[in-house]
């Protein structure tokens, strides 16, 4: 990869070696337009969700076919094949993917800022690859608005300044990064493969070492609360305060158990909002999707504070044993059938509350969760095998990726 790295500083600084103009996205891009459901009213289109488009492989996939009848009402954008978009909704989410030919024509969630290269300033994936970068993601998290629902509006999308080197420079590192992500892309799939069937197996014997026969049988109600969070935004972060945990990073950043923050909220506004103890179950009470909605984060840390959206569970079993329960199939089907929501799924406290666990001693408890916790280390701990191999490919890539989108500003 070095010698790729070269020969592009090579030719930058042949083509354009006092550095590079930046331009704001929207000048570089066409207008694009809605579609007038009233002109198409026999005419069927495959429609892009946002669920559409893959978090890892930035590819559409599982789309809707609508006509005027059935047509969601944010089924509004027409997309053309080499267009890249992005979803603007909960944007940190990374659904970004360059439209093929399997879909030019067809239409797009207004969830989706549509981004139509200027073919004779840049390159298709030129772009692509530059939303996939943190010096993006920054520019989001710093713009998007909101706390429960966050979204970034698409003039503020197209207000990011990007380098514009000369189209020859675009077209190698394209061929370099494009290239790079097909060979990621295979050593990934092998890995995600491996991992996949462990988790699996994990799975398998998490369920079967819950589901406990000839004891007690109590519903979450009859052990414990649910004590319901408020008020936190994610502008309210501070550097440095009180430990807090915002509902959306519970599924974003947290694994199965924790005992310290990443978060933190200044002492006067911690007052104000309502707290976590040790051994809680923190439970996510909105998602956009089944999986995530109701996941569990066991915490083991000392009194933090709780955002909206979120519940602590607090009860006077093993934390560890809750929460694995909390993992299992069986809730997972519970999760489903009490599910509520369009744009975002819910599943109601009460309902919460009614599902039934079983209550082994104390001392059971812990031995289960002692099997559990070897289980989970090994198939989730980001610094040990399988997804320590898959956290180094994609910071490799990004590292790499960072490097050749990297541009000194040409300045008159």
């Amino acid at each position: 990869m070095t010698k790729h790295l070269n020969k592009i500083e090579k030719l930058i600084s042949e083509i354009c070696p006092k550095g590079v103009e930046f331009v704001e996205l929207g000048k570089v891009c066409k207008p694009t337009a809605n579609i007038n459901w009233s002109s198409n009213i026999e005419q069927s289109f495959k429609y892009i969700d946002l669920s559409s488009v893959d978090r890892v492989t930035h590819v559409v996939s599982e789309v809707q076919t609508i006509d005027r009848k059935i047509a969601p009402s944010r089924a509004q954008k027409i997309v053309n094949k080499g267009d890249v978009i992005f979803g603007t909704t909960r944007p940190t989410l990374k659904r970004f993917c360059v439209i093929n030919e399997e879909y030019d024509g067809q239409i797009c969630s207004t969830g989706f800022c549509v981004l139509r290269p200027k073919k004779d300033k840049v390159i298709t994936s030129f772009i692509f690859h530059l939303i996939g970068t943190s010096t993006f993601y920054d520019y989001v998290e710093a713009t998007q608005k909101g706390a429960s629902y966050p979204a970034i509006s698409d003039s503020d999308v197209k207000k990011f300044k990007i380098p514009l080197p000369p189209l020859a420079v675009q077209e190698e590192i394209v061929k370099i990064l494009n290239s790079f992500t097909e060979l990621e892309a295979e050593l990934e799939a092998e890995l995600e493969a491996e991992l996949e069937a462990r988790k699996k197996q994990y799975s398998y014997y998490r369920d079967e070492l819950l589901n406990i026969k000839e004891v007690e049988y109590k519903t979450l109600g009859e052990i414990g609360t649910l004590i319901r969070g408020n008020g936190l935004q994610k502008k309210d972060f501070a550097e440095s305060g009180i430990g807090c945990i915002h509902y959306g990073q519970i599924y974003t950043y947290y694994g199965t158990f924790a005992d310290k923050t990443k978060s933190f909220v200044s002492p006067e506004l911690a007052k104000k909002l309502k707290k976590a103890q040790k051994g809680d179950v923190l439970i996510a009470g909105v998602s956009e999707n089944i999986e995530d909605v109701c996941k569990p984060l066991g915490w083991l840390g000392g009194e933090i504070c709780i955002s909206g959206d979120m519940f602590a569970f607090r009860h006077n079993q093993n934390t560890k044993f809750i929460t694995y329960l909390l993992q299992t199939t069986n809730f997972h089907k519970f999760k489903e059938k009490y599910a509520q929501g369009a744009k975002v799924t819910r599943v109601k406290a009460d309902k919460i509350l009614n599902f039934k666990i079983p209550i082994p001693s104390l001392k059971e408890q812990e031995r289960i969760v002692s099997i559990l916790d070897n289980f989970d280390v090994l198939t989730n701990n980001i610094s040990i095998g399988l997804p320590a191999e898959l956290q180094a490919r994609r910071s490799q890539y990004e590292y790499y990726r960072s490097k050749l989108l990297t541009f000194n500003e040409y300045v008159n």
